[in-house]
């Protein structure tokens, strides 16, 4: 019995055991099993995750190629409106050409209608009062000397017109020809270029007509610019330079033309001075420069002449070398370096005389007085931008003029144009400094954070510093 128990015993500890080793068999198989399907879930979602990667990598491809086709067709579609917008400029321009012509014929049809009748009323006076009629035909004759006189002085203005003109066709053709010849190539608009050739003929021929003794020439200049140094930043003081400087330019004592010219010289050269780089006296100098010429027609011709002179930017003008042989001493000078005990200035230097010339300028161009027509106001603003997108090229020297040109005169373009001024800015900001960021061996990287910040940052929509101008100083500069 004991021997029996002990056998069945037996059995279920070899059975236990048995099973046992089975189900450690099964967890095995089970574990094993549970690790291959890990490792495939694994393997799979390595796989997924790579292919989700090459798609988000082509997805990016394809947006950057749509990105570049849609800033390809807004350029295009820029282009083609700014385009069409001087088109509309000029065919305006035109109509109002020939309307001022057409106004002219009549008011002179009316003239000679009226000195018809005023001589037969003279007849028919003649006639019933036979003693005045000396005195009848002595006024007569004066009428027929004045239109002769007026006759005579119209046909003297075309004449100059017409010699102006062609003097400015040929220094077109003679900068052009040298231009071949130096290997260096003129980059501007035909208009401005023309309107550049003007003015310089002008300035020259009262320049040529100078024959006065140097030390009085010199005196005349001091008087000038004495009260152009004292222009300041409130609206009494333009208008008492303004008032002053008038005084002196119809001062008999010298011819008017060579004190207009001194005038544009000295104001023009405010710019090299410690004062000139400042927005306030840019401001200030531009308005005193509108109030003299509504008083005295002409002047700024000589003032505009005078930049075109001193900045090529303001013409707007770029020369460029077509090769490294052709950036001489001559060159740099032909682009308005200047040179000091036969040492060329710095590009610094430079560029800082440059950007003051273009504040001054643009100042200029945005200058709008009540009741004073500004004759080269926001509509030549309007072209010269539209002149320098199209023609220069982004590098350095154009940057700090464009920047200088829209920090002044920004402002008083968006009140006027609007939304016709935005879409200029979107063109700068998505063709002309895209270009300019090419140029990393020029020093461009603050001049690409200042316009990317006036783009962004719309700052043409907030009034530059300086320039609406206080009535009244409440302390005097000099007493501080």
């Amino acid at each position: 019995m004991m021997s029996k128990k002990t056998l069945e015993e037996g059995i279920l500890s070899e059975l236990e055991l048995e099973y046992q080793l089975k189900v450690k068999e099964q967890v095995r198989s089970k574990l094993s099993l549970l690790e291959l399907q890990q490792k495939c879930e694994r393997e799979r979602m390595s796989s997924a995750m790579l292919q989700i990667q090459k798609y988000a990598e082509a997805r990016r491809e394809m947006d950057r190629k749509m990105d570049q086709q849609y800033q390809r067709k807004i350029a295009e579609v820029t282009d083609n409106h700014l385009s069409a917008v001087q088109r509309e400029h000029e065919q305006r321009s035109l109509v109002e050409e020939r309307r001022i012509r057409d106004d002219a014929a009549l008011e002179e049809a009316k003239l000679k209608e009226r000195a018809r009748q005023e001589k037969a009323k003279a007849e028919a006076e003649a006639r019933l009062k036979a003693a005045k009629r000396a005195e009848e035909e002595k006024v007569a004759q004066e009428a027929a000397r004045r239109v002769h006189e007026e006759a005579a002085e119209k046909e003297a203005t075309r004449v100059r017109e017409k010699a102006a003109a062609e003097v400015a066709e040929k220094a077109a053709r003679q900068q052009k020809v040298a231009s071949k010849e130096s290997g260096i190539r003129v980059l501007a608009a035909e208009n401005a270029l023309k309107a550049e050739a003007n003015g310089v003929a002008l300035y020259n021929e009262v320049a040529g007509k100078i024959h006065i003794q140097q030390k009085d020439f010199d005196r005349r200049g001091r008087q000038i610019f004495k009260f152009i140094n004292q222009i300041g930043g409130t609206l009494e003081n333009v208008r008492s330079k303004a008032y002053a400087l008038v005084n002196i330019i119809n001062d008999p004592t010298c011819p008017r033309s060579l004190s207009i010219f001194i005038f544009a010289k000295k104001v023009v050269s405010v710019c090299e001075t410690p004062r000139g780089s400042s927005d306030r006296t840019a401001f200030a100098c531009a308005r005193v420069i509108l109030l003299v010429e509504s008083q005295i027609p002409g002047v700024l011709d000589f003032v505009l002449a005078e930049f075109h002179k001193a900045c090529i930017y303001t013409v707007p003008k770029h020369f460029h070398p077509s090769d490294v042989a052709s950036q001489n001493n001559d060159y740099w000078k032909l682009v308005g370096y200047r040179e000091e005990d036969n040492k060329m200035e710095t590009t610094d230097v430079y560029l800082s005389r440059m950007q003051s010339y273009m504040k001054l300028y643009a100042a200029v161009v945005q200058t709008e007085i009540d009741g004073i027509k500004n004759p080269h106001g926001l509509k030549e603003g309007w072209a010269w931008l539209a002149r320098f997108l199209n023609v220069l090229p982004a590098n350095r020297s154009t940057a700090t003029a464009l920047y200088a040109f829209l920090k002044m005169a920004g402002f008083a373009m968006f009140r006027r144009y609007r939304s016709q001024f935005v879409k200029i800015l979107n063109t700068i900001g998505g063709i002309y400094l895209p270009k300019l960021k090419e140029r990393e061996g020029q020093k461009v990287g603050k001049l690409v954070y200042e316009l990317e910040q006036y783009l962004d940052g719309k700052t043409y929509t907030r009034e530059p510093e300086g320039w609406r101008l206080e009535e009244h100083q409440l302390l005097s500069e000099e007493v501080l």
